[in-house]
C-alpha cells in the first residue's frame, strides 16, 4: 500500500532529523501566527460579539492547517488525506469517543445556533449563563444550587460539548427572552375578594406593563416559526378555594434574569395596598384559631359535701 510505504520511506530516510525538526517548525510557527491574530483581534475589534467568533474562527482554522502539514508529512501528499484520516479515525474512535463528539459538539454549537455566550441555559442538569464555548468545553457561571433563585453561585462550571448530543438543552434566552413565574396569595377567608383581586391586578399590570409590551413581538415571531399556540401575555389570576383560605395564584411573563428582583417588588407593593384596606383585605398564615371556647362550670358545693 502507498500509505504503508510512505510511512517506512519517511522513517527509514536518513534526513528523518531533519523533517521532524521542519514539521514542529510549522506547528510552533501555526501556533504563534494563532497567538498573534487572536492578540491583534482582542485589541483592535470592539464588538465583544464579533470579536469572539473572529478569535474562535482563527484557532479552528489554525488547528486545521496542524492537521493537513501532519497530514502531509506522514503521508508524502495532501491526496492520501482521506485514507490516512479513515484509518487514524478506525484507530482511535473508541477511545478518543468523549474527544471526538466534543469537538463535533462545538462545531454543531456554532452552526445550529444552539446556545451562543451570554445564553442562560441548562445542561446536564447543571444551569447557569454561557461566558465561553471553545473546541471542547462549554463554560459556564452557575446559578442556583445553594443559593435560592436565580443567583449566581460563584462557581465556574466547565461542561464537555458532547452533552449537547446527550440530553435536552434548556435555552431560557434563545428567540424569546421572557419567561412565565407566579405565585402565589392567600386571602383570609371573609375578606373582600373583590378589593384583593383589585388589588392583584393592578399592581401587576403597573409594574409589568413594560415586559408584556416587549414580549408581544418577541412571542408572535415565536408562533410563527414553529408549531405553538397563541399564549396569554398579560398578568393572568386565578382563585382556588382551599380548607384554610382562598388561594390567589399569579401568573405573569418576566425578562429571564429579573425573576427574583420582580417576584420581590410585586409581593412588597401588593402586601403594602393590602395593609391600607383596615382589615378588609387579610393574609391567611398557616396558625390554628380556637373559636367558642366552652364554658366549664365547677360544682364547688357537691366537692366540699364529699370532703366532710
Amino acid at each position: 500500500m502507498e500509505l504503508f510505504e510512505n510511512l517506512k520511506d519517511w522513517f527509514t530516510n536518513e534526513s528523518l532529523t531533519s523533517s521532524i525538526l521542519k514539521y514542529l517548525a510549522w506547528v510552533v510557527l501555526i501556533f504563534i501566527l494563532i497567538a498573534w491574530t487572536r492578540r491583534w483581534m482582542k485589541k483592535n475589534l470592539h464588538d465583544n460579539s464579533v470579536k469572539y467568533k473572529a478569535q474562535k474562527a482563527i484557532q479552528v482554522i489554525g488547528y486545521l492547517f496542524i492537521v493537513l502539514i501532519t497530514i502531509s508529512y506522514f503521508t508524502g501528499s495532501i491526496r492520501d488525506f482521506g485514507l490516512a484520516m479513515g484509518l487514524l479515525t478506525a484507530g482511535i474512535t473508541i477511545t478518543l469517543q468523549e474527544l471526538i463528539l466534543s469537538i463535533a459538539g462545538s462545531f454543531y454549537i456554532f452552526f445550529v445556533r444552539v446556545y451562543k455566550p451570554g445564553d442562560r441555559i441548562e445542561l446536564n442538569g447543571i444551569k447557569g449563563d454561557v461566558i465561553d464555548i471553545d473546541s471542547m468545553y462549554t463554560t459556564m457561571m452557575e446559578i442556583g444550587e445553594w443559593v435560592s433563585s436565580d443567583n449566581y453561585s460563584g462557581r465556574i462550571v466547565k461542561l464537555s460539548n458532547s452533552f449537547v448530543f446527550k440530553g435536552p438543552v434548556y435555552n431560557y434566552s434563545s428567540d424569546f427572552p421572557f419567561v412565565w413565574d407566579e405565585f402565589n396569595l392567600p386571602i383570609r377567608y371573609g375578606s373582600d375578594l373583590e378589593l384583593a383581586k383589585k388589588i392583584v391586578i393592578t399592581v401587576a399590570q403597573e409594574m409589568l406593563s413594560g415586559y408584556v409590551q416587549s414580549s408581544i413581538a418577541g412571542w408572535k415571531d415565536v408562533v410563527n416559526k414553529y408549531y405553538i399556540e397563541d399564549a396569554q401575555v398579560n398578568p393572568t389570576l386565578a382563585i382556588t378555594m382551599t380548607d384554610n383560605w382562598v388561594q390567589f395564584n399569579l401568573r405573569y411573563i418576566v425578562d429571564y434574569k429579573k425573576r427574583r428582583i420582580t417576584k420581590h417588588l410585586l409581593n412588597e407593593e401588593i402586601g403594602k395596598r393590602i395593609q391600607k384596606t383596615n382589615d378588609k383585605v387579610i393574609l391567611a398564615s398557616a396558625t390554628y384559631e380556637i373559636v367558642n371556647i366552652p364554658t366549664v362550670h365547677i360544682d364547688e358545693t357537691r366537692n366540699t359535701d364529699k370532703s366532710e
